[in-house]
């Protein structure tokens, strides 16, 4: 056993000390995972700037409409000449510009139809098209508003009530009415909102260590055709020891990947507390011990260093589509049933339950019991086939 751990250790500090590597186990799956996270995990509420021109300089109801459309939630305004709107609406620079025409504030005192005008490249783009409408939406309120204010001017006439006291009232019933309005919206989401953290992280972490473990089978190639693995043995090495000791390499290699990749995720996220995150090590062990064996089998079938890869690649991605890495599965559908086969579907739901679901080792028994028994019988069954030699045993 002894023998075996200084294998182990050898292979575990050669993988520390090659940089390649590192970048390849660390750097990747850290990049893949941000740009997941930047495509599924941006906000819901849309966030845009209305570009204003106001050539109604100074004018009262202009102005008021520029301060409602800084009112508005998440959205910004950008207040332009002409000159620059048109020049950058030529240059699609911007795609769309609201244009507030010289005498808006005029027309709308003296009681005439007032335009806002909106000069766009193209179709505008989405975000201006939703822009446009929030702009028309708060422009249709004012617009109620001076309707409001019409007909109770006309009502109250010759009441001797002031003009100014009916603009105040009507002013204090509209801003009520925004503060508590007779209709409000609600919103049910349904189904279960996921935290693309929680989506993806598992998935991630899971297929690296599968890639990264299994494609060490083209290193044991490698070492058994340039006789390193021969050579070896005429130390006070056995072939048992050797063997177990690539073994526990490859758990070794596959738990530091994890230990990193969590640490910085409870970094950045915090989503784990002192248990959770020692009980997602306690899985990734299992993992790491069955994909190990694996590895050890592809490492002992395959003839040439090409083979080696190709059967690892085609393995990892085979058990990472059945796995549900990157999307949900449907509960009782064939896929389902098929996904049983991956060793990642285990280690995800696992990893899942512990870090989404908040449960606990006696939650994934069942999980934890399956890669136990795979890294087992991947184990009897390398060992059989584990060679020292080109044809050899």
């Amino acid at each position: 056993m002894a023998r075996a751990l200084t294998v182990a250790l050898r292979e575990v500090r050669a993988f520390l000390k090659d940089r390649a590597d590192l970048a390849f186990s660390l750097l990747l799956p850290i990049a893949i995972f941000a740009i997941s996270y930047g495509a599924f995990g941006g906000q819901m509420e849309f966030r845009g700037t209305a570009h204003v021109v106001n050539e109604d300089e100074g004018g009262k109801y202009s102005t008021l409409l520029v301060e409602a459309l800084r009112d508005v939630d998440n959205l910004n305004v950008d207040e332009l000449s002409a000159e620059d709107a048109n020049r950058k609406l030529d240059r699609s620079d911007l795609l769309m510009v609201l244009f507030i025409p010289e005498g808006f504030s005029a027309q709308l005192a003296s009681g005439e139809q007032a335009q806002l005008i909106f000069k766009r490249r193209g179709n505008g783009g989405e975000d201006g098209q939703i822009v446009a409408s929030i702009v028309s939406g708060v422009a249709g309120e004012m617009a109620a508003q001076f309707q409001v204010l019409s007909q109770v001017e006309n009502a109250l006439a010759g009441t001797g009530i002031s003009q100014h006291r009916i603009e105040v009232t009507v002013e204090e019933w509209m801003e009520e009415e925004r503060q508590n309005p007779v209709v409000t919206v609600r919103e049910d989401i349904v189904g279960v909102e996921r935290d693309p953290v929680d989506e993806f992280l598992p998935g991630i972490v899971t297929m690296f260590i599968l890639f990264a473990i299994t494609i060490s089978a083209r290193m044991l190639v490698e070492e058994r055709k340039k006789g390193t693995l021969e050579r070896l043995l005429t130390t006070r090495l056995t072939a048992g020891e050797l063997f177990l000791g690539k073994f526990l390499a490859n758990v070794g290699r596959g738990l530091i990947q994890t230990l990193i990749l969590f640490l910085l995720a409870y970094a950045v996220f915090q989503m784990f507390t002192p248990l959770s995150f020692v009980e997602t090590l306690v899985v990734a062990f299992f993992f790491t011990a069955a994909v190990s064996a694996i590895g050890l089998i592809i490492g002992s079938l395959a003839s040439s260093e090409d083979q080696a890869t190709w059967i690892a690649v085609f393995f990892t991605m085979v058990m990472v589509m059945l796995g549900g890495t990157f999307f949900d599965i449907t509960e009782g559908s064939v896929f389902y049933t098929v996904s049983k086969m991956s060793v990642s579907t285990y280690a995800n739901d696992a990893l899942k339950t512990i870090m989404v679901d908040k449960g606990g080792l006696a939650d994934v028994g069942l999980e934890l019991g399956v890669l136990a028994g795979v890294a087992v019988v991947g184990l009897f069954l390398a060992r059989s086939l584990f060679k020292v030699v080109p044809g050899g045993r």
